[in-house]
């Protein structure tokens, strides 16, 4: 597992990594900034980290992957 693997931009799992982690970042910053309802800080969390988990799955499997070339 390399660290340099990672940092693919012709993958599309490389984007897919950098969209959610935006939007983990994006999301948290909503539930920091507006005091929300319970309901809708518990949506927002579990998008948050669901986003946050799923961007860092895919980090491990870019990591992991051979190279194809």
């Amino acid at each position: 597992m390399k660290l340099s693997r990672l940092y693919r931009p012709d993958d599309r799992r490389f984007w897919l990594m950098i969209v959610l982690n935006a939007l983990s970042a994006v999301l948290a910053w909503i539930l920091r900034t507006w005091p929300l309802v319970p309901l809708a800080t518990a949506v927002v969390a579990i998008f948050a980290l669901g986003n946050a988990l799923l961007g860092m799955f895919i980090a491990y499997d870019l990591m992991r992957d051979e190279d194809k070339d």
